[in-house]
């Protein structure tokens, strides 16, 4: 060591040592390297700058050996991407590549003109257009191909924290702190037709129901209620938790819906009767996301639980039930976890995230899972292993909300299956996250 370090360097090591040594309570030690480091005269002293030294050099070579790890990571991940983009014959058509994942690069665009947070983001099912909304009391409609802002949509007078586009794209609902709900005619600009009145508090979250003639809204009045489009009555109300309920999100066939709540929980709650279905107890914190695993993900989740993969059913209820057999909660305690709908049990947990998680997305492959939370990152997880195999950067530290894109490409005439050369529609890849710099921002081939 004395042909690598200087008289001074080594003296200011020792000392540190000997700083260390004695601020743990290590005396024996201690005082046998003051002798045999001569450092005989040497006292702690809370003001040298030997105070701490050790400690401090040592997180820093963490933090260090840490970002090396990631950087190496993205590096490794960007040539591999770059090698399949040059080599891939699915290469020619990424817009539709079935196997598309975001690279590990910036976003392909970032859309600025919100004044305030952005809650969320919902892409049209037909056209190349992605409404955003913000605290700022507003919706903007983005043509996401382009960047360009179609539109500003007003009339909510607090935070708008949710919206979707229904099915067939002819109408947007949004809901607000304002504790109002609102459906807007996407063909007639987007002018207000209908207001839904009930809440107490504000509203977190609203979604069509399957058939576009229902919605259900999650509030912090602990309720969750059923709406009907037509009348703008509430047919139903539902209490399954005593705290504020972050988001209540329909299964696949309606029959369901999963809440996420204030109270560290989430639930499965029979939309007909009301009633509590299963309870997933095991988060220590708000659980923020809760979304049912869409059925062609379940053969890769039960590969991950070693479960049998369930054979595909020809009955109806056989095809419901596989639409309904995990769920998958995001929470404040950085922490992803799969969950047998059912039983309730906690099958698997997905630990990677530094931040509270809240945006979940399926890949619509069904093999990946992507999830966003306030540590900047979108995770990109497989899920017959549950490894997050790729991390992408946004650029801003809070990311409030994701979504994949719903166009679809290929496929025959409305109703067909598949299209003349026989292959079914497949999903425009194109994916955005909503941020708390004001932003959205988009990835895309």
């Amino acid at each position: 060591m004395s042909t690598e370090l200087t008289d001074r360097q080594q003296n200011d090591l020792h000392r540190a040592m000997l700083d260390y040594l004695h601020s743990v309570g290590y005396h024996k030690t201690y005082e046998q390297l003051k002798e045999e480091s001569s450092q005989l005269d040497f006292e702690p002293d809370p003001n040298s700058k030997t105070k701490d030294l050790l400690v401090k050099k040592w997180t820093s070579v963490i933090r260090l050996q840490k970002k090396i790890i990631d950087l190496e990571s993205r590096l490794a991940q960007a040539l591999q991407d770059s090698a399949n983009v040059a080599t891939s014959p699915a290469a020619l058509n990424q817009r539709s590549n079935p196997d598309w994942l975001p690279a590990v690069t910036p976003p392909k665009l970032t859309l600025t003109g919100h004044r305030a947070n952005v809650n969320a983001v919902a892409f049209h099912p037909r056209y190349s257009v992605l409404v955003s909304a913000s605290d700022d009391s507003t919706m903007k409609v983005w043509d996401w191909e382009t960047g360009d802002l179609e539109r500003t949509v007003q009339g909510h007078t607090r935070r708008v924290s949710d919206c979707e586009y229904d099915s067939k794209g002819k109408y947007l609902v949004s809901c607000s702190h304002d504790l109002f709900i609102k459906l807007w005619d996407v063909d007639n600009e987007y002018k207000n037709v209908s207001t839904f009145r009930g809440h107490d508090h504000s509203i977190s979250t609203v979604r069509f129901l399957p058939g576009d003639d229902r919605l259900v809204s999650a509030s912090r009045d602990q309720s969750v209620r059923i709406w009907e489009v037509a009348t703008t009555h509430c047919i139903k109300v539902i209490r399954p938790h005593e705290d504020w309920i972050r988001a209540a999100l329909p299964s696949p066939d309606g029959r369901f819906l999963v809440t996420s709540c204030m109270d560290h929980t989430a639930r499965v709650i029979e939309v007909a009767t009301g009633a509590t279905k299963a309870e997933f107890r095991g988060h220590n914190n708000v659980v923020e996301n809760a979304v049912f695993v869409p059925r062609n993900a379940v053969p890769a989740v039960s590969e991950l639980l070693g479960l049998k993969v369930p054979a595909p059913s020809a009955s109806a209820s056989g095809a419901e039930d596989l639409s309904v057999a995990f769920v998958v909660t995001a929470s404040r305690d950085q922490k992803i976890k799969i969950w047998d709908a059912r039983a309730g049990q906690c099958l698997h947990t997905l630990v990677g995230h530094d931040g509270w998680a809240h945006g979940l997305v399926f890949h619509p492959n069904g093999r990946y899972l992507l999830s966003a939370a306030d540590d900047g990152s979108i995770r990109i997880w497989e899920l017959k292993t549950g490894r997050c195999i790729r991390k992408v950067e946004t650029g801003e530290r809070f990311v409030s909300c994701l979504s994949w894109g719903r166009q679809t490409t290929g496929g025959g005439p409305p109703g067909d299956t598949k299209d003349v050369q026989g292959e079914a529609p497949r999903r425009v890849n194109v994916i955005a996250a909503g941020c708390w710099d004001y932003t959205v921002k988009i990835w895309k081939p």
